[in-house]
């Protein structure tokens, strides 16, 4: 840690970010794509929340 430079930080921070914007920017473009081919997807993943929370329910149960 003593090895690390004003000029270290300043890059880390530039870095992070840049990186967020991208992540973000990113996120927007794809937001319109992710609506029309992922209809169903909020009713996969309640679904497999149920699934392994009775795993986890019957494990105990079933002991």
């Amino acid at each position: 840690m003593e090895n690390i430079t004003q000029g270290h930080w300043i890059f880390a921070a530039i870095f992070a970010l840049v990186f967020i914007i991208g992540i973000a920017a990113a996120y927007i473009k794809d937001a319109k794509i992710h609506k029309i081919h992922y209809k169903g997807f909020y009713v996969f993943f309640a679904a497999l929340i149920i699934f392994i929370f009775l795993l986890f329910v019957f494990k105990d149960f079933l002991r």
